[in-house]
């Protein structure tokens, strides 16, 4: 009786061992490769699936989706002989299980050498500058060259990013210096050339200043000048008038004129800026005859006049 529960028990636990070698179920985002007495034979998709036990087996599970491998710091030389250090990261995507489970010992760390190797080729071909400016660049560089190497594994590289270039402090603080007087560099530029601007509108506002000063003086002279000539031919006009006076027997008229011109001249020489006081000699029957000679000139001028109008007015009735 003992025998017989203790070989039912065996046989129990085999069936259920039997069982769960031949019944298989793959979880999404996975692939499992299946081995037929050691040897690959085809892949099993996300799902359930049977397979017959000690025959057939389960060889590599294999993860299919997306992953990301952090790319260790190293130390990188660039063509000026500048030494950086750099790190990333990559990532990838399994497309053919049997190929990443048998055509490459350990994928990940294999992928982790294949980009180190060519990070140190790429920056290795550029200037410091260069490397620190163009990292889409090295991105883009690196990316084509893993993709085409990891091909033959099964995966696909679809993205590789540089995360840091760490130059030496020593060259750090060179930069800083540099970008600074390169800076100060340009704020002199832009000030000598806001002075020069400056100066530039300062000439051109003097220059249209004194030509506008220059027309100005030029048009005061011009109307000083009429004025001058208007003065002159009121001056001509009244000599002829004089002139005209004295040839029709009008001695008084020339007693006006001399009478005029003498009051002129002393009011002149009386308002002088450099003299404060005028002691001179001079006749006071002269200046008295003068002005006596405009008294009678005008008491003339008013009887002439009184009396054409009295001709006027007597002519008037007449012709009515």
């Amino acid at each position: 009786m003992g025998a017989t529960g203790f070989l039912t028990a065996v046989l129990l636990l085999a069936g259920i061992i039997v069982l769960f070698k031949t019944v298989r179920m793959v979880p999404q985002g996975y692939e499992w490769t299946v081995e037929r007495f050691g040897k690959y034979t085809h892949t099993l998709d996300p799902g359930l699936h049977f397979l017959v036990p000690v025959v057939y087996g389960v060889g590599r599970k294999v993860n299919m989706m997306e992953q990301v491998l952090d790319v260790p710091s190293q130390d990188v030389i660039t063509r000026d002989n500048a030494v950086v250090r750099v790190d990333g990261v990559v990532f990838f995507q399994v497309l053919d299980a049997a190929k990443a489970a048998y055509e490459v010992a350990n994928l990940e760390i294999a992928t982790i050498a294949l980009v180190q190797t060519n990070i140190r080729t790429v920056i290795g071909s550029m200037d410091l500058d260069e490397s620190l400016s163009n990292r889409e660049t090295i991105n883009a560089q690196l990316l084509n060259v893993v993709d085409q190497a990891t091909n033959p594994w099964g995966i696909k590289v679809t993205r590789i990013e540089i995360r840091d270039i760490q130059p030496p402090r020593d060259l750090v603080d060179s930069m800083a210096r540099q970008m600074k007087a390169e800076r100060e560099r340009r704020a002199v530029i832009l000030e000598a050339e806001g002075h020069r601007q400056s100066e530039i509108l300062r000439a051109e506002g003097d220059k249209q200043a004194a030509i506008l000063q220059a027309e100005g003086q030029k048009e005061s002279a011009f109307r000083e000048a009429e004025a001058r000539e208007r003065l002159a031919e009121a001056e001509a006009k009244a000599t002829q008038m004089v002139s005209d006076a004295i040839a029709n027997g009008d001695v008084q008229a020339i007693n006006y004129f001399i009478a005029q011109k003498y009051v002129e001249a002393f009011r002149e020489l009386a308002t002088a800026p450099n003299q404060k006081f005028v002691l001179m000699p001079m006749e006071a029957s002269g200046v008295i005859g003068s002005i006596g000679g405009i008294a009678e000139l005008a008491r003339e001028a008013l009887g002439k006049q009184q009396a054409g109008a009295v001709a006027r007015g007597v002519q008037t009735p007449r012709g009515g």
